[in-house]
């Protein structure tokens, strides 16, 4: 159960902030804890298997042989079972060389015995057989809340025996999950005809050699094969066990082990449920602490009026059917109201839109903006808001790994809606649709509270009221604006790219004399490594990779016009993909409305898709001309574009505190000359063109973790080369040297790294004892301070050029933010002073040592923009 717990629940949504895994223990606590609290057991046991051979694998080694591999993340959380059990009073019981499947049939017999009723919860089968008047299986059907309760009826209904026989049927059918083979030809409806006919299976094997027909010719080839299943899937009801009966009474749970264990195990949801067992009046739990937590009246359908009438802060929940809302739900307090949208009167649409345009109401939100582009299909506008649970979440809860609401209040409320579950760990949320949006935004309203402490604790609090926040609606604008595109341009970029890809496709097949699909990794084998007879790439299970970088460095090693060809039909092919996919998201006001999310990146930084604008190429010729398709929409002049100079190198400069680089950028030179001159000890005009792409290449490589070899591989050079390149950069600019180092030491001892900003990204693996991941971790320290400075940057500047515009009252607006730049389109007679505002924001969006260098550009289009 414990194992289909860790696979109901994925694992990167749960785990400590040190990154320790804790799915398997928290869904198989949750079930438990259903289990409990609905059943009210007087006595309750959890059987373990041990590691180590059992008595069935010595009479079978390939006993269970094609189980695969128990993951990683699984084996550490069966000692945090065995902590929650202690916890909770429930005993943990094991037994060297017998399954856990023994202990429970061994313990069901006492128990019957005793007089008792008997639950026994398992995902064996085996364990059918254990069922009689007094003993009821819960068996899974999906998930591990979903269980089907066997009596002996049940058993008969569905394979057609007593469930004393089912060890007799398992036998002559095989198991598949045992690795246990049946007789062949041989299925459950065959097998439980002969057991009636035959009295069991020590009557069919006596009679073995009356069956008739190929199914009795396989029986009697397969007779010792039947012999060891049945040997095998007998369960043993007659084992000495260390704990008994009385032991196994529950007495209630340790108030100070829950609150020990849901410490370590940082679970919230849980807590209250788990305190819940608590029956000793002795230990001061909060009877609130237990209960209030999910308490709300819901009233569905609800009043306008009644909804218009709250004030101060409310959270909200937006339930729409494809993009169309149609159901409200909002909670204040411990009351929640569900608004049916399709079925309000005029006048009260009127009093609720101005009451959800009303700044002075502070709105809470799961996903802010998605709800207010929901709510804009029906003609609101939303003011007013004031938090976002998604945002917090992608903030303070850094192992998070999906934001849905779901999955959030799954990990910090122990609760997920019905229609989430799938049967997984339904908590009984249920009711109509209304009610489940009410609910919603009850549970949005209490993690907005737990949310707002986790802020606190890491200070970010800031950073998430101050930027994130107020990027919001921002955003919103943004994405309602969208950017005007000429589509005759993008049809005319994706003739020429079609036709490279065909021109590229027709060179490759000349080069091999044969024509095979150049997408198939399987044929790229065939012609690279066995008609060409190339140098092997990596490894893989399919054989060799030929994914671009591989194919790319095979190509600098061994050119050949095969190769040459099909990295061309490479490049055309992802051009054209990137053309049709901005052509395909041209809206009927011709218009392209990319969606910017600000929780997907680690470092910070906004992230674009539906269309990807931030995968347009940059310094290619096709990019610039994909470029030109975004122009100046109707009723604006011209386009003003803005991005920081080397922005990352500055930042750099800024908290290296290296002199030498700070005074370059006060003094406005060419910073990688000035690097070169002194790396490679000439004089400024002496620094080759090759002299500077190397120092370029190296310092924003250090930016973002480059190791040598990774240096080298850009350079095209030896390890040695790149190495001794970057030693000479460290020995003249010392500074940044220290810094580096000092940004993985301290990240190590923090278990994460700060931006200029207080912006924290959080790296457990800095201290992982896997190389790789260490590695891995040790990057994105070097990089994350700078990057998420820089990412930081430039949403402070959007928020600054954003209020800039509205004080001066200007019609001009922000539609663009890729990478380190900003487009505005600029309204007639107000491009002068859109630049202005650019420069002033852009360079005052922070304090650094050295000058943060704004460039600006006009153009009818982008790429005329640009600079």
């Amino acid at each position: 159960m414990a194992f289909r717990a860790f696979f109901a629940l994925p694992v990167e949504n749960f785990a400590t902030s040190d990154g320790a895994p804790t799915n398997g223990v928290y869904g198989f606590t949750a079930m438990l804890a259903t289990l409990l609290g609905d059943r009210k057991p007087t006595h309750a046991a959890v059987a373990f298997d041990l590691p180590g051979g059992t008595f069935r694998t010595e009479r079978l080694p390939s006993y269970k042989g094609t189980r695969d591999a128990t993951p990683p993340e699984f084996e550490p959380q069966v000692p945090l079972m065995r902590e929650v059990l202690k916890a909770l009073g429930v005993a943990a019981v094991d037994k060297p060389r017998f399954e856990a499947d023994d202990l429970l049939a061994t313990y069901a017999r006492l128990g019957r015995e005793a007089g008792m009723r008997v639950l026994v919860v398992s995902g064996d089968r085996d364990t059918i057989q254990l069922v009689t008047e007094d003993v009821t299986l819960l068996y899974p059907r999906k998930g591990v809340s979903d269980l089907i309760e066997y009596t002996p009826e049940t058993v008969f209904e569905r394979y057609a025996v007593a469930p004393h026989e089912y060890p007799d049927l398992a036998a002559l059918v095989g198991e598949t999950s045992d690795n246990l083979p049946g007789v062949p030809g041989v299925g459950p409806k065959t097998a439980a005809k002969w057991i009636a006919t035959y009295g069991g299976l020590d009557g069919i094997l006596a009679s073995a050699n009356d069956i008739p027909g190929k199914v009795g010719e396989s029986l009697r080839a397969n007779l010792d094969t039947v012999r060891l299943n049945r040997e095998l899937n007998h369960l043993l009801t007659d084992l000495e066990v260390d704990v008994t009966l009385d032991q196994m009474r529950l007495h209630g749970a340790d108030a100070a082990a829950v609150h020990a264990v849901c410490d370590a195990l940082q679970f919230r949801g849980l807590r209250s449920r788990l305190l819940a067992f608590v029956t000793d009046p002795s230990t001061g739990v909060d009877d609130e602490e237990v209960t209030s937590a999910v308490d709300v009246t819901v009233s569905a359908p609800a009043a306008v009026a009644e909804v218009v009438a709250l004030t101060g802060s409310v959270a909200l929940h937006v339930r729409s059917d494809a993009g169309d809302a149609w159901a409200l739900g909002i909670a204040q307090g411990e009351h929640a109201w569900g608004l049916d949208l399709g079925a309000i009167a005029q006048d009260e649409d009127k009093a609720l839109a101005a009451w959800l345009a009303d700044a002075a109401v502070a709105k809470v939100f799961h996903g802010a903006k998605d709800a207010m582009h929901a709510l804009a299909t029906r003609g609101y506008r939303l003011g007013g808001v004031a938090d976002d649970t998604q945002i917090a979440t992608y903030l303070a809860v850094p192992a998070q790994g999906r934001l849905d609401l779901d999955d959030v209040a799954e990990r910090l409320l122990g609760e997920r809606s019905t229609a989430a579950a799938g049967g997984q760990l339904d908590l009984g949320m249920g009711g109509s649709a209304l009610e489940e949006a009410a609910k919603n935004a009850h549970r949005v309203q209490r993690l907005a509270a737990i949310l707002a402490e986790d802020l606190t604790k890491s200070s970010m609090t800031s950073l998430y009221r101050e930027m994130e926040i107020p990027l919001v609606e921002a955003l919103f604008r943004m994405e309602e604006s969208g950017v005007a595109v000429d589509d005759g341009e993008l049809e005319s970029l994706s003739s020429q790219a079609l036709s490279r890809v065909e021109k590229a496709a027709e060179e490759a097949f000349a080069s091999i004399g044969t024509r095979v699909n150049l997408g198939s990794p399987r044929q790229l084998q065939e012609v690279l490594f066995e008609q060409l007879r190339m140098p092997k790439t990596k490894k893989i299970k399919t054989g060799y990779t030929t994914d671009a970088a591989s194919l790319a460095d095979l190509y600098e090693r061994q050119p050949h016009p095969f190769l040459e060809a099909l990295l061309a039909h490479r490049d055309a092919t992802k051009l054209a993909q990137i053309i049709q996919t901005l052509r395909d998201a041209i809206g009927t006001d011709g218009r392209i409305h990319t969606t910017f999310s600000q929780t997907v990146a680690s470092t910070g930084r906004l992230s674009s898709k539906d269309p990807n604008l931030q995968n347009i190429p940059i310094r290619t010729e096709e990019g610039h001309r994909i470029r030109e398709a975004f122009v100046v929409g109707e009723g604006y002049e011209t386009l003003v574009t803005a991005d920081y100079s080397q922005i990352e190198m500055r930042i750099m400069a800024h908290l290296s505190g290296d002199e030498a680089l700070i005074n370059a950028f006060k003094e406005g030179e060419d910073l990688h000359r000035f690097v070169g001159s002194r790396v490679f000890g000439v004089p400024p005009e002496g620094v080759t063109p090759q002299m500077r792409s190397h120092v370029k290449a190296m310092s924003y490589g250090l930016a973002y973790g480059l190791s040598s070899f990774g240096l080298a591989r850009q350079l095209s050079v030896s390890v040695g080369e790149a190495q001794a390149l970057m030693d000479d950069y460290f020995s003249r600019f010392g500074a940044v040297r220290e810094y580096l180092s000092g940004v993985v030491k301290q990240a190590t001892i923090d278990g994460y790294t700060e931006t200029l900003f207080g912006r924290k990204r959080f790296l457990p693996d800095l201290e992982s004892s896997n190389r790789q991941r260490r590695d891995m971790a040790e990057r994105m320290a070097l990089n994350a301070p700078i990057q998420g400075s820089a990412a930081d940057l430039i949403k402070r500047a959007m928020l600054a050029v954003d209020g800039r515009l509205a004080s001066e009252g200007l019609s001009s607006r922000q539609i663009l933010q890729v990478h380190d730049e900003l487009v505005v389109e600029a309204a007639p007679g107000e491009a002068d002073a859109v630049e202005t505002i650019l420069r002033e924001e852009m360079a005052r969006a922070g304090e650094l040592s050295v000058p943060l260098d704004v460039n600006v550009g006009r153009g009818t289009n982008w790429r005329i923009a640009g600079h």
